[in-house]
């Protein structure tokens, strides 16, 4: 998720990653210890169609479109950008420089809302902000990375395994955000998508003894993830729901992603008999997936208490803030709340922002709480 200064959007905002050929290539056995033709059948792991990962993209661009639609910029503010698209139009630059709808809309549509998560009985914002995205720009660097990830690891380990992974992670980011930032809204999947990043890398730990080239690949896969997780020390980008969605899909990666050992699937698939049979999992294997599991029903159950309870993580870890922005000279962490004074005289309205002294006086009679937020924000940057 991103904060831009102008607004109280938070937007998980995603790099896409390099494609690495080299993650999955398990260690298959040598064609000379068995028989050609068996061989030839032999096919260790099923490959499943992917169709989950692309309906997840479908449905956040139709999501995104709904969202520009009941937006409807020309009706809610005093200018647009790309004003031929009418209603789909977008916020203008100073209030959401990501080419998207405006905060209250997004509220609307089931951001992230501390407020309403904690006082107001939403638990629902935690899962719904996930399918909602900032702006354009936002939105293509999120799906494209999906699409990228997303695929392969559905081929190797199915829908449910991936479609649970990626919602769970989702929620583990969106928790992890709401405990340390609690004055703006949130959205997007960017704590989802960190989730299948440390879904690989767990299941390439879990696995370790049935892949080839598996330091190039752990070597390779921890630097994308470093590289990600340091663009969310910028300004205006949520790493809470970075690394909150980090976690939770390292830890599920040693429950959902355990694959058995090759020399039980050849005792399997072989019409030898045999009187010793290999195990299915490595004892490594089945002590990740204890230890994850504890941790994962520990963490969620300590952070929803923590949650519903009101804390404020911040309080309790001062120097936690700087996972998520490291202020330097260039720019600045704090995110100030705008307000404005506003008062109706007829059919003229008039707002002030006490923070830069401006005032302007709209023709407006009555306007909605969607607009004067909107308008504030305008006048304020």
């Amino acid at each position: 998720m991103g904060r831009d200064p102008p607004s109280d959007i938070e937007s998980k905002v995603h790099s896409q990653p390099r494609r690495v050929d080299n993650v999955i290539h398990p260690v298959g056995p040598e064609a000379s210890s068995m028989p050609a033709y068996f061989f030839r059948e032999f096919r260790p792991f099923k490959k499943w169609f992917p169709w989950l990962i692309p309906s997840f993209v479908v449905a956040n661009v139709v999501l995104f479109v709904i969202t520009m639609y009941i937006n409807n910029c020309p009706e809610n503010s005093v200018s647009c950008v790309a004003p031929s698209l009418g209603r789909f139009s977008f916020q203008p630059f100073k209030e959401n420089p990501l080419l998207g709808p405006s905060s209250s809309t997004l509220q609307k549509m089931g951001a992230l809302d501390v407020d309403k998560v904690v006082h107001k009985h939403q638990a629902w914002r935690l899962i719904s902000c996930i399918w909602l995205h900032a702006g354009v720009f936002h939105i293509l660097a999120n799906m494209l990375s999906l699409l990228f990830i997303g695929i392969r690891l559905e081929q190797e380990f199915g829908f449910v395994r991936i479609g649970l992974l990626y919602v769970i992670s989702g929620l583990g980011g969106s928790l992890l955000s709401a405990l340390f930032i609690q004055s703006n809204i949130s959205v997007g999947a960017s704590g989802a998508l960190f989730g299948l990043l440390g879904g690989m890398l767990s299941e390439l730990i879990t696995n370790w003894t049935i892949y080839s080239n598996k330091f190039a690949a752990l070597l390779t896969l921890i630097f994308i993830i470093v590289v990600n997780l340091a663009v969310g020390i910028l300004p205006h980008v949520d790493n809470f729901a970075h690394i909150g969605g980090f976690v939770s899909g390292f830890l599920l990666g040693f429950v959902f992603l355990i694959r058995p050992q090759f020399g039980w699937i050849n005792q399997r698939s072989s019409s030898q008999y045999t009187s010793s049979m290999k195990p299915k999992h490595k004892i490594y294997q089945y002590v990740l997936w204890i230890l994850a599991l504890i941790l994962l029903v520990a963490g969620f159950t300590a952070g929803l208490v923590m949650l519903f309870r009101g804390v404020n993580a911040n309080d309790h870890c001062s120097w936690c803030h700087y996972l998520s922005c490291i202020p330097t000279s260039r720019w600045s962490c704090k995110s100030e709340q705008m307000y404005c004074l506003e008062s109706q005289n007829g059919g003229q309205f008039n707002l002030t922002c006490p923070s830069n002294g401006k005032s302007r006086i709209y023709a407006l009679s009555n306007p909605s709480e969607s607009q004067i937020r909107t308008l504030c924000t305008q006048l304020c940057t």
